[in-house]
């Protein structure tokens, strides 16, 4: 069967997108042309512009399809149960977010978004778009975060609105990634998740469990 024209726009798409994914997360976002990207793809420069816009809405939509990917893990951890915070979800919330952002992972997620960071800090025009969608993402975790502890009589996990919870909760992962992508050796998963369970205030004492170890062959 003869593909579509919504097919072969897809494929296109497709095609940009993965060639961006390594190109960018390799050597950087401004290192790399959309020509480059173009060349990468088997596809015309002008492709990149009619399917994007530029680079820029090409690098936003690299990390809405990886950002859509991490949210459907996220959802299945961050989940109330019963409105009781779980030990172990800690350590799955901890789990989820490395396996995300191993080293080795094509694309490589993180280093999309550091790169957008990066731009955006620089970008007058950009840097109001990104500090709303962070705004929007941080939110979004506090309110999950604020349900793990739902005894009636106390107060969200650290005494914190839902979105300074989720500004702490994603500075810590996005700070414990950083150190871990350069010295694997100074975050173990202990750290990490201790970080987290004190972070949260757990009411239910979650002792790490040397066995579960999400990220034993590091």
């Amino acid at each position: 069967m003869a593909r579509t024209q919504e097919d072969r726009k897809a494929d296109t798409r497709r095609r940009l997108l993965d060639a961006a994914a390594e190109l960018f997360a390799r050597a950087g976002f401004h290192a790399v042309s959309a020509d480059a990207v173009a060349d990468a793809a088997d596809r015309t420069s002008g492709s990149v512009y009619a399917h994007f816009g530029g680079k820029e809405g090409l690098l936003l939509a690299l990390l809405d399809d990886w950002e859509a990917g991490i949210s459907e893990q996220m959802r299945a951890v961050l989940a109330p149960d019963h409105g009781r915070l779980q030990p172990d979800r800690v350590h799955t919330l901890w789990d989820a977010f490395a396996a995300s952002t191993a080293t080795g992972r094509t694309p490589d997620g993180l280093l999309l978004e550091h790169e957008l960071w990066l731009h955006a800090a620089r970008s007058p025009e950009l840097g109001p778009a990104v500090a709303t969608r962070y705004a929007a993402g941080r939110e979004a975790m506090g309110r999950h975060f604020a349900t793990w502890d739902a005894r009636p009589t106390d107060p969200a996990p650290a005494d914190l609105a839902p979105g300074e919870l989720g500004t702490l909760v994603l500075a810590l992962l996005l700070g414990l990634e950083m150190q871990r992508r350069l010295d694997p050796d100074a975050v173990p998963d202990r750290i990490a998740v201790e970080g987290l369970r004190r972070l949260l205030d757990s009411p239910v004492k979650a002792t790490f469990d040397p066995a579960f170890d999400p990220q034993s062959d590091r």
